[in-house]
């Protein structure tokens, strides 16, 4: 594999062409955001435990009948995946109330959900990333009814899976976002799933293991993905 240009920068990865045109380079940063982009700040080691966290999730998922964009780790902080066609869609599976569900509900943060619910937002920075529904996914032709069938389905097996590896972790899965994109008539799991992008809880203590703490300034941001990967590897 040979690393060709960078096809595109993002919050907290760098994407890049390799010499096959089916395949990408994925670098995981140490950069940090909220806010939309409004808050900026550095978790050290954080790229390196991103990607092994996804590499741990990506192998697992797999191993379960989720397939994904994941090859191969080829470094500390970078993985090899195919290249998608991605569909410009954040696809947020909650389980417990938090975060903006806490203000749109008018529920307590940590209230658990009957069921697992499944949101979609946009994914356009200029926008803000607004929440859609299935008809303004139709509508904006971003995916076809069979698509998100199939999204949904990958979606709530992929939280399942999940779920249960880290309850026997002593962590809650509160909820995470997913991305997806088209390979060879397929579609595939894309992006992380790291701290960066779902919310760990301690399943005793309720202590956030996740980008809250850099979000809301609760400090140990490096520690608690440290503790995160220690539970879920060694």
């Amino acid at each position: 594999m040979i690393k060709g240009n960078q096809l595109y920068e993002g919050k907290a990865k760098i994407v890049y062409e390799t010499d096959n045109p089916n395949e990408l380079l994925v670098y995981f940063k140490d950069d940090a955001t909220a806010g939309n982009g409004a808050k900026h700040g550095t978790i050290q080691g954080k790229g390196v435990i991103n990607n092994k966290i996804s590499t741990f999730f990506f192998k697992q998922l797999k191993d379960h009948g989720v397939k994904s964009h994941f090859i191969e780790t080829v470094s500390p902080c970078e993985m090899l995946v195919k290249k998608l066609d991605m569909i410009k869609l954040e696809i947020i599976v909650r389980n417990v109330v938090a975060g903006s569900l806490v203000k749109r509900l008018g529920l307590p943060e940590g209230t658990p959900l009957a069921v697992p619910v499944i949101e979609y937002d946009y994914k356009s920075d200029e926008l803000g990333d607004p929440m859609l529904n299935r008809w303004h996914i139709m509508a904006l032709n971003l995916a076809t009814i069979d698509e998100m069938n199939q999204i949904e389905h990958m979606s709530l097996a992929a939280n399942a899976i999940m779920r249960e590896i880290l309850k026997a972790k002593n962590v809650d899965l509160v909820d995470f976002k997913l991305e997806f994109g088209r390979f060879d008539g397929e579609i595939l799991l894309a992006d992380e799933i790291s701290p960066d992008n779902c919310r760990f809880w301690d399943t005793e203590t309720h202590e956030k293991l996740d980008k809250d703490r850099f979000r809301q300034d609760l400090g140990g941001v490096e520690e608690a993905y440290q503790e995160i990967l220690n539970r879920l590897t060694l």
